[in-house]
C-alpha cells in the first residue's frame, strides 16, 4: 500500500502473535486526517492489541504502520506523535488541573511563558478557562474527561488513541460524553481513533467504523453502511437490535431466497451484499425490530400488509417500555419471542401484553447471510 500524505494513520497486513494465539490477523486500514474512526469489537477480538501496537506498547509480529505517511516501526512511544487517553484516565492525583496539563510540555522542555500560553489556550478550547488551578478531586467525571484529553492535545499529537475512556462512567454521563467527545475532536481537527465494544458509542460519534472479530475486520464503512448495509453476519448481529432465525434455503431465485427455520416458519430473505444461495444452504436472516409493524389481530390486518411481505401471528409476552422507542417481545407458534418496535401512547389503542398480535415486514429488510454449506 503506497503511502499517502492525506492519511494520518495506515496500518498494512499488520499482524501479531503470541504464541500459538493469533491476536490481530492482517489487518489494513487507512484514516483520513482530521476523522474519528472507531474499532468496534467483543472483548478479546484483539482490538486493544492493535491500539498497543500503534502506540509504540506493542511490536508486530508482520505487516507495517505508519504515522503521517513514514513507519514507525522500532520507534519508542515516547518518540511517536501519538498519545493515548485510557479507560482510568491516569490524571496525576498530586497535581492541579494546570500541572496535569502543563506536565508533558516540561517533560519536553518548553518554557514557562510557551507552558502557560498554551496549557490556557487548551483549558479554552474544551471549555474549562477557569479550572486551572483545582485539584483533581474536585471534578465531575465528565471534566476529569476532558482533562484528560486536553492534557494529551497540548502536546499536538497527529493521532489521538482513546481505550474505552467512558467505560468507568454512569450511564448518563456517558451518554453526555459521546456527544462531548463528538465536539472535542471537530474543535481540535486531530485524528482519533477509539476502541469500543459498545456499538452505541461507535456508531454515534465516528465517521467511519472498523468491526473487529477474531482478529481480523470484517468491514470497515460509516455507520450508516455497517447498520442498513452488514458485510456478514457476524456484523448484523453485532452492530444495532436485530431477531435472528436459522434455516435452510428451500428455493433461491429474482435475488430472494425462501428459508425453512429451524422453528418452523417459512421467510423471505435478501442475500446480503455478494451471498448467492442454492437450495440446501445453510442461512442465517436477521430482521431490525424497527421493521416490524405489529398490528391487533382482526379482520382488516391481513390486507393491511405489504404486497409479498412475510407475517405471522403471536401472543405479546411482555411490553418494554421506553417512551417513543418501546418494544413489544411477541411469541410466535413456535420458537423465541420475536421484538418489534412500537409506540405506546398510554391510551386504549396500546397493545397490550397477552394480545394476540399481527407482526409483519418486507423481505427486503430481511437480510441473510450463509452459515455453511450443505452436501452436494
Amino acid at each position: 500500500m503506497t503511502s499517502k500524505p492525506d492519511f494520518d494513520l495506515e496500518c498494512s497486513n499488520v499482524s501479531k502473535t503470541f504464541g500459538p494465539v493469533r491476536a490481530v490477523d492482517d489487518v489494513s486500514f487507512e484514516i483520513p486526517s482530521g476523522s474519528f474512526f472507531s474499532i468496534l469489537g467483543p472483548s478479546g477480538c484483539g482490538k486493544t492489541t492493535l491500539m498497543r501496537m500503534i502506540a509504540g506498547f506493542e511490536n508486530p509480529t508482520a505487516g507495517d504502520i505508519r504515522i503521517k505517511g513514514m513507519s514507525v516501526l522500532g520507534t519508542p512511544p515516547n518518540r511517536r506523535n501519538v498519545k493515548m487517553v485510557f479507560q482510568h484516565l491516569a490524571l496525576f492525583p498530586m497535581m492541579n488541573v494546570y500541572e496535569n496539563i502543563a506536565y508533558g510540555l516540561r517533560c519536553a522542555g518548553a518554557g514557562k511563558a510557551e507552558i502557560a500560553t498554551k496549557v490556557k489556550d487548551v483549558l479554552e478550547r474544551i471549555a474549562l478557562p477557569d479550572v486551572g488551578e483545582r485539584e483533581i478531586h474536585q471534578l465531575s467525571g465528565g471534566q476529569k474527561q476532558r482533562i484528560a484529553i486536553a492534557r494529551c492535545m497540548v502536546l499536538d499529537p497527529d493521532v489521538l488513541l482513546l481505550d474505552e475512556p467512558l467505560g468507568a462512567l454512569d450511564l448518563k454521563l456517558r451518554e453526555a460524553m459521546k456527544i462531548e467527545l463528538k465536539l472535542l475532536q471537530h474543535q481540535f481537527n486531530t485524528t482519533f481513533v477509539y476502541i469500543t465494544h459498545d456499538q452505541s458509542e461507535a456508531l454515534v460519534m465516528s465517521d467511519h467504523v472498523a468491526v473487529m472479530n477474531s482478529g481480523r475486520f470484517e468491514q470497515i464503512g460509516t455507520p450508516q453502511q455497517l447498520y442498513h448495509k452488514p458485510a456478514s453476519a457476524f456484523v448484523a448481529g453485532f452492530v444495532g437490535d436485530a431477531n435472528r432465525w436459522n434455516g435452510r434455503v428451500a428455493e433461491a431465485r429474482d435475488g430472494r431466497a425462501r428459508v425453512e427455520t429451524s422453528a418452523g416458519l417459512t421467510l423471505t430473505c435478501t442475500p446480503g451484499s455478494g451471498q448467492t444461495f442454492r437450495p440446501g444452504d445453510a442461512v442465517e436472516i436477521f430482521v431490525r425490530p424497527e421493521f416490524i409493524r405489529t398490528s391487533a389481530r382482526n379482520g382488516q390486518d391481513a390486507a393491511n400488509d405489504g404486497a409479498g411481505d412475510d407475517g405471522l401471528e403471536g401472543i405479546v409476552d411482555s411490553l418494554l417500555f421506553n417512551g417513543a422507542n418501546s418494544r413489544a417481545l411477541v411469541r410466535p407458534p413456535q420458537g423465541e419471542p420475536i421484538e418489534a418496535d412500537i409506540t405506546l401512547t398510554g391510551g386504549p389503542e396500546d397493545i397490550r401484553p397477552g394480545e394476540t398480535v399481527r407482526l409483519s415486514w418486507s423481505p427486503d429488510q430481511a437480510l441473510c447471510f450463509a452459515v455453511g454449506t450443505a452436501p452436494r
